[in-house]
């Protein structure tokens, strides 16, 4: 790729700019002033978003490059994972969980200059929640019955159901106010009111933003002039264009093995935060013999998720024993419950009538820390007389098509995403094929509730019956492993959502 890098475009210009002063006949007594900040960036991506409209798809990559930069909600996640307004300055929720009532910021107007209102947000909100509606989040918007517009600036949502987490959900890239005129298109041409807006989008190597100076929240307006994503796969690429200085950032680095090939570089630095990142192994438990605790748990036992993750990802993760990471609210540490024990796995797969172990496949897409994480597998599991064949799976055609759509598998292995997703046990259908009365009880009852406290009592109460259950082995949150020039301030080192939240990231001088 002809790539020039803004510092070298910056002193060739210098160069052109002196020479152009001298040969005029001017007089110049010294030389030119220290350079100011720059207020560009160049930002590296593993993966390319397949669009750029996050009410659409559902692959993280659109959110990290459109949410919060040209998207904007309701209401928003901070860096911290708490909600906060946005283009709702504030909202009241009935006494019965009911109504909420949102007052809407005034003066605000999409990228095209079209207003944001209530009408607008009204749009947004029954598109993503209409018979018609392809959002990847649909079930958010499920219990809204009807919405009203009183005027302008209020909106009115009449729910059919308590939905204690509406509110969060409303944060989320999937929940993004979109305009009438301009939603059909948003997937190739976005138009939001965010910080920045839409400039191109070369596929196959780069999208380009650039500043909104009419942005309405002047007091988060963006420092930089001109963002580009640019779309690299290849980690030893990846790190190449960071020490050539091509990319100024990459932010979700991709290959911990080559964190410490950084070692020594006095221009960048190197950041290892947290996320929502949880790799699990899930089981399909309809099938034979994933269809007995016992077996599961036996696997469990198999597991020193440590050995795991040194051997999947250099050392760089949180081991976990249900489906919820530390950051999360309500979090408890449940890797005690069935921690490393060969001969009590082994009396375990005796008891469940399987003495002399089985035979299975683990379906592995082929991202780096699948098919790693299914060899130290591989390894344990033999240990208990159990063989687990491999057989790598194209993501996220076949595996979607072969794991989520027609449950024919035995094992997979994935990293889930999606906060505060420990529902998804409850969800029918899902690729465990997991049932549990019990459990989905208390994701009903998280929902009747907008209380925290008393949410995260009952998270607790899920963390320990999937932790006994074990519908999924439950492995470990995979860090957020960045590197950055230094100068460089304002990305977020952790990610309470996946995302690249740029109106906050500034050069130093």
């Amino acid at each position: 790729m002809n790539k020039v890098s803004f510092a070298s475009s910056a002193r060739f210009i210098s160069r052109l700019s002196l020479g152009a002063a001298l040969s005029a006949g001017l007089m110049m007594t010294a030389m030119t002033p220290a350079e100011a900040a720059k207020t560009t960036l160049n930002l590296g991506m593993s993966v390319e978003p397949t669009g750029l409209d996050p009410t659409i798809a559902a692959p993280v990559a659109i959110g990290q490059v459109t949410w919060q930069n040209v998207f904007e909600g309701l209401v928003t996640i901070d860096q911290t994972g708490k909600v906060q307004p946005q283009l709702a300055k504030s909202w009241e929720i009935s006494a019965d969980g009911l109504t909420y009532t949102f007052k809407l910021r005034t003066g605000v107007k999409f990228h095209d200059g079209e207003a944001f209102d209530a009408a607008a947000a009204k749009f947004a909100l029954d598109r993503a929640r209409g018979a018609n509606s392809v959002n990847p989040q649909k079930r958010f918007f499920a219990s809204i019955a009807s919405i009203e517009t009183p005027d302008a600036e209020t909106l009115v949502l009449h729910l059919s159901a308590p939905t204690g987490s509406l509110i969060y959900w409303l944060g989320w890239p999937a929940s993004i106010m979109v305009a009438p005129k301009s939603a059909e298109n948003d997937k190739v041409t976005p138009i939001g009111t965010g910080p920045f807006k839409f400039a191109s989008w070369m596929k196959g190597d780069r999208v380009e933003l650039v500043r909104n100076g009419d942005y309405w929240n002047k007091e988060a307006s963006a420092k930089l002039d001109k963002v580009t994503f640019r779309f690299i796969a290849d980690p030893q690429a990846q790190a190449a264009a960071l020490k050539s200085g091509d990319l100024d950032a990459f932010p979700e680095f991709a290959a911990p093995e080559l964190m410490s090939s950084f070692d020594g570089e006095t221009r960048l630095i190197t950041k290892v935060g947290n996320t929502e990142l949880k790799v699990v192994a899930g089981m399909n438990n309809a099938k034979k013999p994933f269809d007995d605790k016992r077996v599961r748990q036996a696997l469990m036992m198999a597991i020193d998720r440590q050995t795991v993750i040194d051997g999947a990802w250099s050392g760089l993760g949180t081991p976990i024993g249900s489906h919820y990471t530390p950051n999360d609210p309500g979090y408890k540490d449940m890797t005690g419950v069935l921690p490393y024990d060969v001969e009590k796995a082994k009396a375990l797969l005796a008891e469940a009538g399987y003495p002399n172990g089985f035979t299975f496949t683990i379906k592995s897409p082929q991202m780096a820390y699948a098919p790693r994480s299914a060899q130290v597998m591989q390894a344990m599991f033999a240990e208990i007389g159990v063989t687990m064949n491999i057989e790598p799976t194209e993501f996220p055609a076949k595996w979607v098509q072969d794991v989520m759509k027609d449950r024919n598998f035995d094992m997979t292995i994935v990293a889930h995403a999606e906060p505060l997703d420990i529902d998804i046990y409850a969800r029918d259908p899902y690729y465990f094929n997991y049932r549990n009365p019990a459990f989905d009880a208390l994701m009903k009852k998280v929902q009747e509730t907008a209380d925290p406290a008393a949410q995260n009592a009952v998270y607790r109460e899920a963390q320990e019956i999937l932790a006994e259950d074990v519908p999924a082995l439950y492995l470990f949150v995979m860090p957020k492993l960045g590197v950055w020039d230094r100068k460089l301030k304002g990305l977020w080192e952790n990610e309470p959502i996946p995302s690249n939240v740029l109106s906050g990231v500034y050069w130093e001088e």
